[in-house]
């Protein structure tokens, strides 16, 4: 069998396929907002590790005032975040302490030490 026309291709026979099964709806989930509290606790208790010292432990404070706070936000799971609340919970504790101490030598060492009598010879 020659071909007619050696310019035009040959006829490709058509092959009946199956039809493809219709793919499945993308499934959406809701998520929970994060709560911007315990975002805050969380940063203000890196702030405190890094430079409480230098601000006499304030962030700590603020990390375990809005961490608990924080923590009362994702109680339910309308809101997200309970890590954060809690790590910021965990950091402020850690270092209010020293934070606080380190506050009280500075402000009241000087004072303490400055009002008591000394013996002179």
């Amino acid at each position: 069998m020659t071909h007619p026309d050696p310019t035009r291709p040959l006829p490709v026979p058509a092959v009946a396929y199956p039809p493809l099964p219709p793919y499945p709806p993308p499934v959406l989930v809701a998520v929970a907002p994060t709560s911007g509290t315990a975002t805050a606790a969380l940063v203000l208790g890196i702030l405190g590790v890094l430079g409480g010292w230098c601000l006499f432990g304030l962030p700590c404070l603020l990390a375990v005032v809005l961490g608990h706070v924080g923590l009362h936000e994702t109680r339910d799971g309308r809101r997200s975040g309970r890590g954060m609340a809690v790590a910021g919970l965990v950091l402020g504790y850690v270092f209010v302490a020293p934070m606080v101490l380190f506050t009280v030598m500075v402000f009241f060492g000087g004072v303490v030490g400055a009002a008591t009598p000394t013996s002179t010879p």
